[in-house]
């Protein structure tokens, strides 16, 4: 199940060292602002589908997509994150 996720982030870190013309994910790693803006978005799109009760999983799977692109671009590694909330847990 987390193996996708995992190469979810591996190929946002390819995408930065070896980028692919015309790729959606090469867009954001080099937007930043555009990076922001798609989480926001996909955020407030999740909320709506949870109150709607539809659509959830697949806004949940935008979401998570571009935070995981955005903490990329931002040089912000997962494995820092996990290491924080390991740290966390009692």
């Amino acid at each position: 199940m987390l193996k996708t996720l995992e190469e979810l982030i591996l190929l946002a870190r390819e995408r930065k060292v070896n980028p692919i013309k015309g790729s959606y994910t090469n867009k954001l790693l080099t937007d930043k602002l555009l990076a922001k803006e798609k989480v926001s978005e996909e955020i407030n799109e999740l909320f709506e589908a949870v109150n709607n009760n539809s659509n959830t999983i697949h806004e949940a799977a935008d979401v998570l997509y571009h935070l995981i692109i955005y903490l990329e671009s931002n040089n912000i590694k997962i494995e820092e994150i996990m290491k924080e909330l390991s740290s966390r847990s009692k």
